[in-house]
């Protein structure tokens, strides 16, 4: 019999790719549940459009135990979960704390609690580099130490990482990952499937698309003056889909047994610290679009520089990056394209 995985935010930027991918290279079944606070049904058509296959999804929040325990009475079985659903914009959550703490912390806990009383317990828990902070240490590892979280979003991540680090103390019998993400972006090969939030976009890839399509009339560029080669801020772009294989690669070290304690962590990233500018110039490059930006003030909850070092995911789970940044613009370009000229229906 194959496993039953449990996708959470199934209808999400990382949930629907990770699907996609689970659904191409294990024989698992999979089960979303998502309730479109951020995302919308349409992608259940998308991800069956490019699989052939149709996912289940329930449209439950994770935030009522009663929803949350009424579908762990009607899903048995389940082998892992893959906890993706969370709000995930800094500028939102540094504006609506409340929010953020509310849905990303009690929406664990809930999950937590059915999964110990339901017997499920190989556990991916997304995270986000983020949770490191402003740090001088350059690229950071698993190891470093954690600075002082610069947003409400970076601090229910450094929040719900010591619950799972308390929880597994205390219930040997759950095996968990935490996964920390540096910055995702790109899109299915495709082009039926992308970054497609209902609510503003923030993450800077799909606001360079909106904004060489017209659908942002105007992007800034927040900050020019932060101590690096070009003013800009410097992150560490990672294509989605590498992302996705990464989760299945952690399911997979779980299933195995090969963890040697029950809680872990690793960095996905690719290495590299990329400027805004630089991605601007690397889009402008494989689009052959010039963008309509301007440089703005520095943004509150934006860290100045992180990238990652990317040696334990690859030494322990086998992993590696393979999609570049140019790849990356031209996916995510492609995407966009195929939203505006109605190919994703």
């Amino acid at each position: 019999m194959s496993k039953k995985i449990l996708v959470t935010g199934g209808a999400g930027y990382i949930g629907s790719h990770t699907i996609v991918e689970l659904i191409e290279k294990t024989g698992y079944e999979i089960i979303s549940v998502d309730n479109f606070s951020n995302s919308a049904p349409l992608t259940f058509d998308r991800i069956e459009q490019v699989t052939g296959k149709r996912v289940r999804n329930y449209e439950v929040d994770l935030c009522s135990i009663e929803e949350t325990e009424a579908f762990f009475q009607q899903e048995k079985d389940i082998a892992g979960v893959i906890h993706f659903a969370a709000f995930k914009s800094v500028p939102e959550s540094v504006a609506n704390p409340h929010k953020y703490y509310h849905n990303n912390i009690s929406a664990l806990l809930n999950l937590l609690e059915m999964c110990l009383k339901y017997q499920v317990n190989d556990f991916i828990f997304s995270s986000s580099c983020s949770v490191y902070g402003n740090i001088d240490e350059m690229p950071v590892s698993e190891d470093s130490q954690l600075g002082k979280a610069v947003s409400p979003y970076a601090y229910t991540k450094q929040i719900g990482e010591q619950v799972l680090v308390d929880y597994a103390r205390v219930y040997p019998q759950l095996q968990v990952i935490a996964l920390r993400y540096f910055n995702p972006a790109g899109a299915h090969r495709s082009a039926l499937m992308g970054e497609d939030p209902i609510n503003v976009p923030t993450s800077l890839v799909p606001v360079i698309t909106k904004t060489a399509i017209g659908k942002i009339p105007q992007m800034a560029v927040y900050g020019s003056d932060y101590a690096t080669r070009d003013g800009s801020c410097v992150r560490d772009y990672i294509h989605v889909c590498d992302i996705a294989e990464a989760h299945i690669l952690a399911l997979e070290y779980l299933f195995d047994g090969k963890n040697e304690s029950n809680f872990d962590i690793f960095n996905l990233g690719t290495g590299q610290g990329i400027t805004v500018l630089e991605a601007i110039a690397s889009f402008e490059k494989v689009s052959g679009q010039k963008l309509n930006y301007v440089m703005g003030p520095r943004r509150d909850g934006d860290v100045e520089a992180i990238y990652s070092d990317t040696k334990k995911s690859k030494t322990m789970l086998g992993w590696e990056p393979r999609y570049s940044l140019d790849e990356i613009m031209d996916s995510t370009w492609k995407w966009e394209n195929n939203v505006k000229n109605n190919e994703v229906h």
